[in-house]
């Protein structure tokens, strides 16, 4: 993380209280599936990251989720991993929001199309005028626009935890359907294995107050058992940082 002077720490010390958002990763508009009402808003996140001084994904990272870095030690571990190494044509990413894995991803490869599907519109506007991205029209339910076997990559950070069990999986079966033989699927969920009894302590008493549907579990036998049945299989898991605790990353391959 890097030093700040005094002045700027407070201001950033000032506006985490004022949004309040400890370990929402992720953006959503106000008609969401989940249930969770507390999300990242545009204007006011962006005109604090320029106060700040920092890019809007490192603020989010370090001030908001007081998880500095936690992005790139995601990036780090899927370029390790393989992940970018076929330099995928075509990605598609479920709620980008602030684009911060959309931004780190597009500096790991090149893909001609990049396809995003975000239900908040002024984050989705931003994205597209930024990074010059897809946006496609979403209910917040479905990949539908995309044809079945078009993308390379397929990936959603920080969202399955804020979507209830039916809502993420409706979108696996819709990520398995889009991505193309030989393709990759990555994204995280909170499985029992970053629920030992002291992380649940934690969440009830520090990271989920009055937000009783975040963060949503997910066992993990469900998504590796369910993926196996659509020609995925896991070829690779790694503990992620989320807000008070941790969040679980896992990547699929699909059969050729």
């Amino acid at each position: 993380m890097r030093a700040v002077s005094k002045g700027t720490s407070v201001l950033k010390s000032g506006v985490k209280r004022l949004l309040g958002r400890a370990g929402f990763d992720i953006v959503r508009s106000t008609n969401n599936l989940g249930g969770v009402d507390d999300f990242i808003p545009f204007e006011a996140t962006m005109r604090a990251a320029r106060a700040a001084g920092l890019p809007v994904g490192d603020y989010i990272d370090e001030v908001m989720n007081g998880t500095p870095g936690a992005t790139q030690s995601t990036i780090d571990e899927l370029r390790a991993l393989g992940v970018f190494a076929a330099n995928p044509n075509t990605v598609l990413e479920i709620g980008p929001g602030s684009g911060r894995y959309l931004e780190k991803t597009l500096k790991e490869c090149s893909p001609d199309r990049y396809e995003i599907y975000e239900t908040a519109a002024p984050w989705a506007n931003y994205l597209v005028d930024t990074f010059s991205v897809v946006a496609q029209p979403t209910a917040g339910s479905s990949l539908a626009p995309t044809p079945d076997g078009s993308i390379d990559l397929v990936q959603a950070h920080k969202v399955f935890n804020t979507v209830t069990f039916l809502g993420a999986s409706r979108y696996f079966f819709e990520m398995a359907r889009v991505t193309r033989p030989g393709g990759r699927i990555v994204f995280d969920v909170m499985t029992e294995t970053c629920l030992d009894p002291a992380a649940v302590r934690t969440w009830a008493t520090q990271g989920g107050a009055g937000h009783d549907s975040y963060p949503a579990a997910m066992p993990r036998r469900t998504c590796v058992d369910l993926f196996a049945t659509l020609g995925c299989s896991l070829e690779a898991s790694f503990l992620a940082p989320m807000g008070v605790a941790s969040t679980e990353v896992l990547v699929f391959g699909k059969a050729a």
